[in-house]
């Protein structure tokens, strides 16, 4: 039976990936889940995977690192929530890519290509991985998150950025405010700065991102502090004064 390695760093993606193959490839063997880059390459030296899906953004080597070392071992497939790295050296090179959430149509179309290439070895992909890693880190465009990976309950959700009202942090969790719900994710602020669009969320305290469109009004509370208020939800926002220079033309 072939086999076939998941890495990624939330574990309802990897139950959500899991239990996707298990549907589209009922042969396939998962012989190993990894959290982050370097656990997927100890694991792939060990376990000697057909087949590796890896997750680009990871703590310690990314997605992209890892497969570096992987690749001599595994065909490679990238899961990603970030479309803008979905490009066309995926689609015409020997290494395939899966969007968050993982859709069962694509998912199938993925484990055909799959099938036809596991009867040869796994290509050497270094110097497309080289010039991936340079488009992405060092390209004039940025890619930004388009998809937020989420706990609600006990369940896995996949939220698009343009749903998001706003993020709220304490010390532990990152708060994901939609007009419809709310869900929890680890990531800090800090984070969350670097990888969304500064022209779409403006962070307005050290714990709170904004999405800019869903501000329905921007007032000051008994103290002068500025509040901000977001459309479909009635909880105001304060902004510390590190950030007040943003409304100071509105």
């Amino acid at each position: 039976m072939p086999t076939a390695l998941i890495a990624d760093d939330e574990r309802l993606m990897r139950d959500q990936i899991r239990l996707a193959l298990a549907e589209a490839w009922p042969e396939l063997q998962i012989v190993g889940e990894a959290k982050n880059g370097d656990e997927a390459v100890e694991m792939a030296e060990t376990l000697k995977p057909d087949i590796a899906f890896l997750d680009i953004r990871m703590p310690g080597r990314t997605g992209l690192e890892a497969a570096r070392e992987v690749c001599q071992h595994a065909h490679v497939v990238f899961v990603t929530a970030y479309d803008q790295y979905a490009v066309e050296a995926f689609e015409r090179g020997a290494v395939d890519y899966l969007m968050k959430p993982v859709e069962q149509d694509r998912l199938a179309r993925t484990v055909e290509r799959l099938k036809a290439r596991l009867v040869e070895p796994p290509p050497d992909l270094n110097q497309m991985l080289v010039k991936l890693a340079a488009s992405m880190n060092g390209g004039t465009q940025k890619s930004y998150l388009k998809w937020i990976q989420a706990s609600v309950g006990n369940a896995i959700r996949m939220i698009a950025t343009r749903e998001i009202l706003f993020f709220t942090s304490d010390e532990k969790y990152t708060r994901v405010q939609t007009e419809e719900f709310e869900a929890l994710i680890r990531k800090p602020i800090r984070e969350l700065v670097a990888e969304l669009d500064p022209d779409e969320f403006w962070q307005i305290h050290r714990a709170t991102l904004v999405k800019v469109d869903a501000i329905s009004a921007v007032t000051r509370d008994e103290r002068g502090h500025l509040m901000v208020s977001v459309r479909g939800n009635p909880e105001k926002l304060e902004v510390s004064r590190s950030f007040g220079h943003l409304f100071k033309q509105m």
